[in-house]
């Protein structure tokens, strides 16, 4: 365990288990998404951290010596901090740590849009260079019944600026986002913003609600139902139908989801949607996680 002292709880995404979470801010500056109970606690109010405690837990863990590869800067919208602050940790990132392979981060769109693609390059050139955007979904009236804050357009817009920088983007989207009164139109329009962005990654999970979907099906004016395993299933199909992607290494495995999925789209899009079909179709010929074997 690295030598510091979190403001619990903390979330990272799967992939970032081996990398060092650096607290940069507490919370999310935005927490209005219906669907997210993360970081609702009192003591989960967002707030940046300041430069110099930054820089004393990068000493701490310096002089630990416990080895450090990766770096994710959380909570959940760290980039919203101004460019000058980011620019900032990352120097001190690389200056403890100069052999650091790579600097992460969750990201909201509206994050970036006072950031030029200039200064997401300066970033870029000191190591950020993954980040996780959770556009959750490209339907404009699903992204509004949720309070996104967000739009297919912003959306486009940040992906796109990411790219121009030379930073990877991990897009997630939320499988039954929209319930069954909006499955397809949400499935059919999030495929159209990851064709016309083509992300380096993309992944999906199924949409839950640990605290209950109270605050997150009120927002609905029919109500909120969200689609049983078959429904999921096929606004699975429906994306992937329709995703016209060259190179992006997609991933639907995370424990909330039933099937598991893993490929490169384009080259695995006939494998991977035989393999929805068949859970479809045949779900007892199928592995799929059982309920107790689901979560967060």
């Amino acid at each position: 365990m690295y030598p510091l002292k979190y403001i619990e709880p903390v979330f990272r995404p799967p992939s970032e288990w081996k990398s060092l979470i650096l607290q940069v801010t507490n919370g999310c500056s935005w927490n209005q998404c219906t669907f997210c109970d993360m970081y609702t606690q009192d003591n989960k109010k967002f707030k940046p951290k300041k430069l110099e405690d930054i820089e004393q837990e990068l000493i701490a863990i310096k002089r630990s010596g416990m080895p450090v590869h990766r770096v994710f800067l959380a909570d959940g919208d760290a980039l919203t901090l101004p460019f000058r602050r980011l620019q900032e940790i990352c120097e001190l990132i690389n200056k403890y740590f100069p052999d650091i392979q790579r600097i992460s981060s969750y990201c909201l769109p509206r994050n970036l849009t006072n950031k030029t693609v200039e200064q997401l390059q300066s970033l870029q050139q000191l190591k950020l260079s993954l980040v996780y955007v959770g556009c959750e979904s490209g339907d404009d009236h699903v992204l509004q019944l949720i309070k996104k804050g967000e739009s297919y357009e912003s959306s486009k817009i940040a992906l796109d600026k990411l790219q121009q920088a030379g930073i990877k983007r991990s897009v997630m989207i939320l499988n039954g986002l929209g319930g069954n009164e909006f499955s397809q139109q949400h499935a059919i329009n999030s495929a159209k913003l990851m064709n016309e962005t083509q992300p380096e990654y993309l992944s999906t999970l199924v949409v839950s609600f640990p605290l209950g979907q109270e605050r997150f099906a009120k927002e609905f004016p029919n109500g909120f139902e969200l689609p049983n395993q078959l429904g999921l299933f096929k606004e699975m199909e429906t994306l992937l139908t329709r995703l016209e992607l060259d190179k992006t290494i997609f991933r639907s495995d995370h424990a909330s989801n039933y099937l598991v999925l893993k490929g490169i789209l384009g080259k695995d899009k006939a494998s991977l949607l035989a393999k929805v079909q068949a859970a479809i179709n045949t779900p007892q010929m199928i592995p799929l996680r059982q309920e107790w074997q689901r979560g967060l």
